[in-house]
């Protein structure tokens, strides 16, 4: 199974507002029961939401546009390396793997939903914005879930020689 191809890249169409496919793949990520129409509302709302903080900044190094803050949040979250349940000689040992670039997108986009989703009581385009917002200034939920996932490969690079290749 490994290595095979599938269309969803080529079938993926790039988000309407900002002709972005990796926005277009996070909108997919954000929607729930098929509703793509109130996903997208609610990431639009979100990056019109950055976009009015960034007018109010004073940073001259800070970007400019929301497009710009939503990458730059997605790379500071992407892991470098993760650990993997591996079972040799009986006993399971967690090994540190390198993470190749789609799943560290695929990770990134994951674990900013699901720290926007933690967040109870707001609406979910404000929980958005400032997830994005805070991982942009390598801050916020997600960020610690990657320094977490980097510590824990860190502490089993022990077993890293039963990594081999996949």
């Amino acid at each position: 199974m490994a290595g095979r191809i599938t269309k969803s890249e080529e079938q993926l169409r790039p988000d309407a507002r900002f002709n972005d496919k990796v926005l277009a793949r996070f909108i997919n990520c954000v929607m729930h029961d098929g509703k793509k129409s109130v996903a997208t509302r609610i990431m639009y709302d979100a990056l019109d939401d950055i976009q009015k903080r960034l007018e109010k900044e004073n940073n001259p190094e800070a970007p400019k546009e929301s497009i710009e803050v939503f990458r730059l949040a997605l790379d500071n979250v992407k892991p470098p390396v993760e650990v993997r349940s591996k079972r040799i000689g009986g006993a399971n040992y967690q090994v540190p793997m390198q993470v190749n670039r789609k799943r560290q997108q695929s990770l990134a986009v994951r674990w900013i939903i699901n720290a926007a989703r933690s967040e109870k009581g707001r609406p979910m385009s404000r929980c958005i914005a400032d997830e994005i917002y805070a991982a942009a200034r390598r801050e916020g939920k997600a960020m610690t879930t990657r320094e977490q996932t980097i510590r824990m490969a860190e502490a089993n690079k022990a077993f890293a020689h039963f990594a081999g290749p996949r």
